[in-house]
C-alpha cells in the first residue's frame, strides 16, 4: 500500500514537472512574438518622429526648417506639403517625388486619420508617414525602417519565469461599460470604456485593477504601476492584455505584463496607468526596463 501511495505522488509530481515546463515553453515563445513584432519593419523601433499639424500649409521634408521632417534617408530635400485646416489633411507631393500609398504611386491625398481605422499610409523609400488624432490634436507620425533605433537593438530583458505571478481573477462587471478617464504622456487623457473591475490574490492579499476596452478588440486591457517601476521596470508603468472567460474568470499572467511603446520610442503618446490600477506589491515579472527611456 505504501509503495502505492508513493508511486500515485510520483506520478503527480513529473505531471506537475511537465505542466510546469510546458507553462515556460508557452511563455518563451510568447516573449519571442512579443519581440519579433517590436523588431518588425513596422514596428515601434521604426518610429523616427512625431509632428503636430498646424492649422494651414505645413512643409514636409528631409532637414531642418521643414514643419514635418523625414530623416536623412529621404535624399530629395523637400518631399511636399499637407494643408490642414478643419480638420482635414490634404497631402501634395513635390514633381519628381515618388510616393506610394495603396500600392499606388500619388501626386496628391487626402489622409484618413487612425481614429476612423487604417489610416492613409504614405510611403516614400525606407520611409513612411501617416495622420493620427490624439485628443483635439492631429499629427504625423513618421517611421523608417532603417531607423537606428531598430538597427542597434540589442533585445529585451526579463524577469525570470514564475508561475506565482499567473492568477485567476474575477470580473465583476458594471451594469453597462462606464467610460474612464486614462492618463496619457500628451499631458491630457484617453477616454475609455471599462467593463468593470478585475479582483484577485497574490501572495496571500487581495488587489483590484480596473481594465478598458481597446477599439475593435476582445482582449482586457490593463495599465498599471508598481513599484519596480522605481528601479526595474519602465517607470510610467507598464500594459497587460488578459482574455475573458465565459464565466467572468480572467486569468491574470504578469510574466507577460510588456513595456508600453514610449518604453522605446519618445514619439509615442502612451497611456498611463490611472490611480485606481497603481498596486502596492512589486510585481516582479514580466519585461524590466529598456534603454534610457
Amino acid at each position: 500500500m505504501k509503495s502505492l501511495t508513493f508511486f500515485v505522488v510520483l506520478l503527480a509530481l513529473v505531471f506537475s514537472v511537465d505542466a510546469q515546463s510546458d507553462y515556460v515553453k508557452s511563455v518563451e515563445k510568447w516573449r519571442a512574438a512579443h519581440e519579433a513584432e517590436l523588431k518588425d519593419e513596422n514596428g515601434w523601433l521604426t518610429v523616427a518622429g512625431l509632428f503636430w499639424l498646424k492649422n494651414g500649409v505645413n512643409t514636409v521634408g528631409a532637414g531642418a526648417g521643414f514643419d514635418v521632417e523625414l530623416t536623412e534617408n529621404f535624399k530629395q530635400k523637400k518631399f511636399g506639403t499637407i494643408d490642414f485646416r478643419d480638420g482635414r489633411a490634404i497631402l501634395k507631393v513635390e514633381d519628381g517625388v515618388e510616393a506610394v500609398s495603396d500600392g499606388k504611386t500619388v501626386s496628391g491625398i487626402e489622409l484618413v486619420s487612425d481614429e476612423k481605422g487604417k489610416p492613409t499610409r504614405v510611403e516614400t523609400g525606407s520611409q513612411t508617414f501617416y495622420l493620427i488624432r490624439r485628443e483635439d490634436r492631429f499629427g504625423i507620425r513618421l517611421k523608417d525602417k532603417n531607423y537606428k533605433a531598430r538597427s542597434e537593438f540589442k533585445g529585451l530583458k526579463w524577469f525570470p519565469i514564475d508561475p506565482r505571478y499567473k492568477v485567476e481573477a474575477v470580473l465583476e462587471p458594471y451594469p453597462e461599460p462606464k467610460e474612464i478617464l486614462i492618463p496619457n504622456m500628451l499631458g491630457g487623457n484617453f477616454r475609455m470604456k471599462s467593463p468593470g473591475v478585475l479582483r484577485f490574490e497574490l501572495k496571500g492579499k487581495k488587489y483590484a485593477l480596473e481594465p478598458v476596452l481597446e477599439e475593435g478588440l476582445d482582449e482586457l486591457f490593463i495599465v498599471f504601476r508598481d513599484p519596480t517601476s522605481r528601479t526595474e521596470t519602465y517607470g510610467a508603468g507598464r500594459f497587460l492584455y488578459a482574455n475573458k472567460n465565459a464565466n467572468g474568470r480572467v486569468e491574470l499572467d504578469f510574466n507577460k505584463a510588456e513595456n508600453p511603446p514610449c518604453a522605446y520610442t519618445s514619439f509615442a503618446t502612451c497611456p498611463l496607468p490611472p490611480p485606481q490600477n497603481r498596486l502596492p506589491i512589486a510585481i516582479k515579472a514580466g519585461e524590466k526596463r529598456y534603454g534610457k527611456h
